[in-house]
């Protein structure tokens, strides 16, 4: 599965990004099997789980510091998952990726089977 992450750019503090997955266009994969997690990685420091949205009833789970600022939401008929990232802060600077995954715990980068490239998130003013 070749994932592809974009909609990152920078911003100033309290904006808003909408983050995308998708396949690559010569895939027949669909995103609707998986779970799809978003994780970032921030200048040193490890790479962490900010959200992920589950396969089977559209669960979203969150990292304490993005709850109620992030939304996970998925669109199967675009084979499309998003990260709607409001009240935006400096700290949320970091390149983010999405990966896929069957099971395993969605805080774990090691429970993910696939990754896609990482789009590039900065907030400042």
């Amino acid at each position: 599965v070749q994932l592809q992450a974009s909609g990152g750019g920078l911003v100033q503090p309290g904006d808003s990004l909408r983050l995308s997955c998708t396949t690559s266009r010569d895939s027949f994969v669909t995103l609707d099997y998986w779970a799809i997690g978003w994780f970032r990685q921030a200048p040193g420091k490890e790479r962490e789980g900010a959200s992920c949205i589950s396969s089977s009833d559209g669960a979203t789970y969150y990292e304490d510091s993005v709850k109620g600022r992030f939304t996970s939401s998925r669109d199967n008929a675009k084979n499309t998952v998003y990260l709607q990232m409001d009240s935006l802060k400096p700290e949320d600077t970091a390149v983010y990726y999405c990966a896929a995954k069957a099971i395993g715990r969605w805080t774990s980068p090691s429970s993910y089977d696939y990754w896609g490239r990482e789009t590039q998130v900065t907030v400042s003013s």
